[in-house]
């Protein structure tokens, strides 16, 4: 589906309503998005029930970046169901802002509450070298456009959630916090724009998540952003895309450990509306 062609929340309505059926598993309640690098973390979660690819359900592509299988799983963990998306869609892919927002757009109508969203960054502070765990506290949306069209008014005042980010660092407490800024990409930033952004207030930089973060809290769901520097970009050292996604996987099987523990000690109210949810 591109931007203009059809109705993006009836098509995520399908497409959980697919899944249902080819997960075998009526709703979920916590949705967790692997960014590149990040297939690993799902380990951590444990066998999963079920298993598909992306193109076999509607309103999914195949993902254009490396580090991005394609795979959606559903797993049991701590008495929830996750849905688990293992990759995602770039703004840079071309395919508009509603196939970027579909994957969370699904998990809402499949019943979730909750979503992790994670990515590998660029690092603008070289305190924190690559490897450093980053809990996403706020962003910077610099690629001029939303998911939202029309007179959609979303509040991002609370966009990501500070007592599921205080989840995370009690299980990793060499976790940071951070701001994330977003640039559409596919290109690398120049020296110059990265100390530009670095002075706006951004601590990492990447090219994904937060149109996704938009979408999810239109829809009511409480946010966690977990993010992993792959490289210092202060300095103007050149970036190896293969290089990102190596360091992103040394990490992810920590982060996924993370991951696990939050949706285990989620709150009780938050645990309490995923379950009695029509």
């Amino acid at each position: 589906m591109r931007d203009g062609q059809g109705d993006p929340y009836r098509l995520a309505a399908d497409a959980a309503a697919e899944l249902a059926d080819l997960l075998s598993c009526p709703r979920h309640d916590v949705a967790v998005v692997l960014g590149s690098g990040w297939s690993a973390a799902a380990d951590a979660l444990g066998a999963p029930a079920a298993e598909v690819p992306f193109t076999d359900v509607r309103g999914f592509h195949r993902p254009a970046a490396i580090g991005h299988p394609g795979l959606i799983r559903s797993y049991a963990v701590g008495g929830l169901r996750v849905l688990c998306f293992l990759g995602r869609t770039h703004l840079y892919e071309g395919l508009g802002v509603h196939a970027v927002a579909h994957a969370v757009r699904t998990a809402a109508s499949a019943g979730c509450r909750a979503a992790v969203l994670t990515n590998a960054n660029g690092g603008l502070r070289p305190d924190w070298p690559p490897g450093t765990g980053v809990v996403i506290r706020d962003h910077l949306n610099l690629a001029a456009v939303s998911p939202l069209v029309g007179a959609r008014f979303v509040d991002l005042t609370d966009c990501w959630s500070p007592r599921l980010g205080r989840l995370a660092e009690t299980a990793d407490p060499s976790l940071v916090q951070g701001v994330y800024a977003f640039l559409p990409g596919p290109h690398y930033q120049t020296p110059a724009e990265a100390l530009m952004v670095r002075a706006s207030g951004a601590d990492v930089l990447g090219m994904s998540t937060v149109l996704e973060a938009i979408a999810a809290r239109e829809l009511g769901l409480e946010l966690l952003g977990l993010s992993v520097v792959t490289s210092v970009e202060i300095g103007g050292t050149p970036t190896d895309p293969a290089a990102v996604v190596a360091t992103a996987e040394a990490a992810a099987t920590g982060l996924g450990a993370v991951i696990r523990s939050v949706v285990e000690h989620l709150p009780a109210n938050l645990r309490s509306e995923a379950r009695s949810a029509p």
